[in-house]
């Protein structure tokens, strides 16, 4: 008899921690939905260039706007939801759809008129010269 009332306890708590765990992914995912999106982002630099690397999985290269001033880019991208579906009821929904934009402060100023971009397998690769490269010498002391 004990045993049967300290599984019909530990049932109760598993039932009641898995109920508890949904009413919170559902909550989080909520909140999250309501965020807006903001594309990850990479920025680094060698001494004529600096590069920023982003990844828009899923946007076509027809829908990304790239703005560039002598030291600032913003990069703005739409996710289009390209699937209709009718009849169905959805078990998850988290792909976010619409328009995300993303600046960014370069760490030098760079020849605008210069700049370049690639597109490949969702990630947007931007080249930017510096305008004036890093030199160094070295000063002998006398």
């Amino acid at each position: 008899m004990k045993r049967n009332s300290a599984e019909e306890i530990f049932n109760d708590i598993t039932g009641t921690i898995k109920e508890k765990t949904k009413d919170i992914e559902r909550t989080v995912n909520e909140y999250t939905s309501k965020m807006p999106l903001r594309p990850f982002m990479d920025v680094f630099e060698d001494d004529e260039h600096i590069t920023v690397v982003t990844d828009l999985p899923g946007v076509k290269q027809k829908d990304i706007k790239i703005d560039i001033s002598e030291n600032t880019m913003e990069i703005t991208a739409l996710f289009n939801e390209e699937t209709e579906v009718e009849d169905k009821t959805f078990v998850r929904k988290e792909r976010k759809y619409g328009k995300v934009n993303r600046t960014v402060s370069l760490p030098a100023k760079i020849k605008i008129d210069e700049a370049s971009a690639k597109f490949e397998n969702g990630v947007l690769t931007v080249t930017l010269p510096k305008l004036e490269m890093k030199q160094s010498f070295e000063v002998k002391v006398e």
